[in-house]
């Protein structure tokens, strides 16, 4: 409408076409713009319908075998009669003389029950096409596929990549992106991962919901991160040239089989125009590529693709092979160049085998190379396998396989590298007539340099040393340089990034017929990791030396503390009618000394209280613990009582007043009136009486060890002594077996105990030689004996 009344109309734009007033200049040039804008909108859309129509005429032409102008004239008659447009009924025109792909799917849509889709989507489809082929260039095929047949699907922008052989993309078209966003992704390097360049990689179509869910960036900015996306590989012939990016505004729900489909033409489509539009095509003729291939000093060879009926690469042929190409089974290169890949090396369709690298470089224009590669090649039908490093490049339609075999040379330097390697070892040689330094690629990451720093004379190394070692260095270059004898020296070199490393060089001097010095070489090798192991071991051989003498120290003191109390050996002891022996043996090493101890008193009531008991433990803890609980018996027995409730007040003293102690004892009291033996026990081990050459154990009487429980009660048993009768007290170290019952080893000492000695001391010593523990552990065995009768 005009903005004033009685302005003059445009009829073919509907603007005013009155003189603007002042300041109605702005508002006139957007007019302009916009009018211009859509005159040029309108120029592509009857561009791309003319030549929609222009195809229709020329299956007319070749059908009815009439002229253009007749074939215009009946077309325009078909659409009047069928109350179609004359767009609509040239896309189907076309449709029918075509049967392609793109026929088959408009097809599908136009059948399909229940397909809301309008029939126009024929005609889109069409003129797409027609659009896509009369383009100039790519950015013409993008504009083309997203108003024609995009926008109808309900896509808002479409990009079209191309790709380069280094592996890095291109943008060659957009539409419905901004400007800006345009600009900044025309041109993707190799090293960035993108949702384009992953469907090139692993060759197949990318439905994705949204881009934010892929976690890769494509064009599109921020604001797109909530699109849906499509990519699909775009190539012909075999050979992957690009993707075809379509974008939606919002989440992209699952679509029907007959749009993929629809989706996959358009993508064929941009495969061809991307073919057709390469900035660098191949030269007609394979001269440039065989001088490539002839100066190669590798066995190499040019291999053309074979496809089949659906376009898919079946086989290489060879096109041809350098002079350095020698065939292991002997067949001459004439008869190679030519022939099939899979007829003459047919190993090489082995799954992971070269067939699928030519396939997958060809498909992509990715490089292969492989450091070293299994070969199998048939020589009179018998496998040969080699190792080779392998190369294989496309150029244009063909593809380019290198080679080089490792022979003995190669193999011995890969060890040497390798050796090198992992040994952290970098050698060097230094001419010292003209100054030339050559050091290897492993001499400078010990260093710390870059590859293209110079190296470090052998003279200069005090420079790069830590001060302190200054010294070392001097001597080190003394006897190499002014002495001219082999040397080696360990120092801390100072990295340039501020870090020291333990290197340790060793060199030799290179004389002449004069014996004069020419040049030096050698080796560094990183010793830091050997470095601070020995360190680490110093301080724990130190530690360990500090801990053992500290032991030691533990142990000394514990002895002493138990002989103190205990001595060993135990000279006779009568008293009151009875004679006493005992003999105690300490453990065989001495942090196995244990608690074990023995005490023999007569008590104010002229009884005598025999005593015997073992801590649970060894050590320094278990000899004082021992001193603990022997003093609180004796203490405890002046007090008259019984050896039941003695043992009982000492289960409390050991339960209540020591840290966690426990331990068997047994307590005895002798009345020499009565000649009466009141005896009772803590866990402990039962006494063996000796009576007339025959031994067995008292009678068992109930008592838990000490320690174990608050409050315990122990029963008393009592045995009337004979004279010449032997009492037997002991602690398990003289029975105890490791692989033995307690009973077993009972009967044993039962045994023993029967054989016939001249004296009470003898009778124990000869108990402690013939005894069958094995445990290592403290042994103390107390002998009683009864003076016999005297003779009348």
């Amino acid at each position: 409408m005009p903005d004033r009344p009685g302005e003059p109309i445009d009829p073919g734009t509907g603007t005013s076409t009155a003189p603007p007033e002042p300041g109605d200049a702005v508002g006139r040039l957007a007019t302009t713009v916009a009018r211009l804008r859509r005159q040029v909108e309108e120029a592509h859309a009857a561009a791309g319908g003319r030549a929609l129509v222009e195809m229709a005429k020329g299956v007319l032409v070749e059908r009815l075998h009439c002229g253009p102008y007749a074939a215009s004239r009946q077309l325009e008659a078909l659409a009047e009669s069928a109350g179609v447009s004359l767009l609509e009924l040239a896309a189907d025109i076309v449709n029918q003389a075509a049967q392609d792909e793109l026929s088959a799917i408009t097809e599908e849509l136009l059948t399909v029950p229940g397909s809301r889709r309008p029939v126009p989507d024929v005609t889109h489809m069409r003129t797409a096409e027609s659009g896509i082929l009369a383009a100039q260039d790519t950015q013409a095929v993008a504009e083309s596929l997203l108003r024609y047949a995009l926008a109808p699907l309900g896509a808002t922008a479409v990009a079209v990549w191309a790709a380069a052989p280094d592996g890095s993309l291109r943008l060659a078209g957009s539409a419905g992106f901004p400007e800006a966003e345009a600009v900044r992704w025309h041109y993707v390097p190799p090293s960035v991962a993108t949702l384009a360049r992953r469907a090139l990689s692993e060759r197949r179509i990318l439905w994705t919901r949204t881009l934010a869910e892929t976690r890769l960036p494509s064009i599109g900015g921020r604001s797109s991160q909530e699109a849906g996306r499509v990519v699909v590989p775009a190539g012909t012939g075999g050979r992957l040239l690009g993707a075809l990016e379509i974008s939606w505004p919002g989440p992209l729900a699952p679509q029907t089989p007959q749009i993929q489909r629809q989706v996959e033409a358009l993508a064929e489509l941009c495969g061809h125009t991307l073919d057709s539009h390469r900035p660098e095509r191949p030269a007609a003729g394979l001269s440039p590529l065989v001088e490539l291939v002839d100066g190669l000093w590798d066995p190499a060879m040019i291999l053309r693709p074979e496809f089949d009926a659906d376009g898919a690469v079946r086989d290489f042929r060879i096109h041809y092979l350098n002079s350095h190409v020698a065939d292991l089974a002997g067949r001459p290169r004439s008869a190679l160049s030519g022939s099939l890949l899979l007829e003459t090396h047919p190993m090489t369709a082995q799954s992971g085998g070269i067939f699928e690298k030519l396939e997958h470089v060809h498909a992509t224009g990715e490089p292969f190379r492989a450091e070293r590669m299994a070969i199998t090649t048939l020589v009179d039908q018998v496998p040969l396998t080699t190792c080779s490093r392998i190369s294989i490049t496309r150029h244009g339609e063909d593809v380019v396989l290198t080679w080089r075999a490792d022979d003995d040379t190669t193999r011995l330097a890969d060890l040497l590298q390798h050796a090198q390697r992992l040994g952290r070892i970098g050698g060097f040689e230094e001419n010292l007539q003209t100054g030339e330094i050559i050091w290897n690629s492993q001499l400078f990451e010990l260093c710390g340099l870059l590859p293209t720093d110079p190296p470090v004379p052998v003279s200069q190394l005090a420079q790069h040393a830590h001060p302190d070692d200054a010294t070392t260095l001097g001597r080190f270059l003394r006897t190499l340089l002014h002495h001219r004898r082999p040397a080696s020296t360990a120092f801390r070199m100072q990295r340039p990034d501020g870090t020291a490393r333990y290197i340790r060089v060793v060199a030799e001097p290179v004389l002449d017929a004069h014996e004069d010095l020419l040049a030096v070489h050698g080796a560094y090798q990183d010793v830091s990791s050997q470095h601070w192991t020995e360190v680490a071991l110093a301080a724990t051989r130190d530690q360990l030396a500090h801990s053992e003498k500290q032991a030691a120290e533990q142990n000394r003191l514990t002895l002493q503390l138990q002989h103190a109390i205990m001595p060993p050996t135990t000279g006779p002891i009568h008293t009151l009618g009875l004679h006493v022996a005992v003999r105690y043996r300490p453990a065989e090493k001495d942090h196995m000394v244990g608690g074990d101890w023995y005490d023999i008193v007569t008590l104010p009531s002229k009884q005598v209280m025999l005593s015997i008991g073992d801590i649970a433990g060894h050590g320094i803890e278990a000899a004082t613990s021992m001193v603990v609980l022997r003093n609180a018996l004796r203490g405890l027995a002046a007090t008259g009582a019984g050896p039941g409730p003695l043992l009982g007040w000492l289960n409390t003293v050991a339960h209540f007043l020591t840290d966690n102690v426990t331990a068997t004892a047994v307590c005895a009291l002798y009345d020499p009136e009565t000649r009466i033996l009141r005896w009772a026990r803590a866990g402990h081990l039962p006494p063996v009486l000796v009576r007339r050459g025959r031994a067995q154990a008292l009678p068992m009487v109930k008592g838990i060890l000490l320690g174990a429980v608050g409050e315990a009660r122990y029963e008393e048993g009592e045995v009337q002594l004979e004279p010449d009768d032997t009492l037997l007290i002991y602690t398990d170290g003289l029975i105890e077996q490791r692989h033995r019952s307690v009973q077993s080893s009972l009967d044993q000492l039962l045994v023993a105990a029967q054989r016939t000695t001249t004296t009470l001391d003898d009778r124990l010593d000869y108990l402690l030689t013939h005894s069958s523990a094995d445990t290592d552990d403290d042994t103390c065995v107390i002998g009683v004996q009864l003076a016999p009768t005297p003779a009348s």
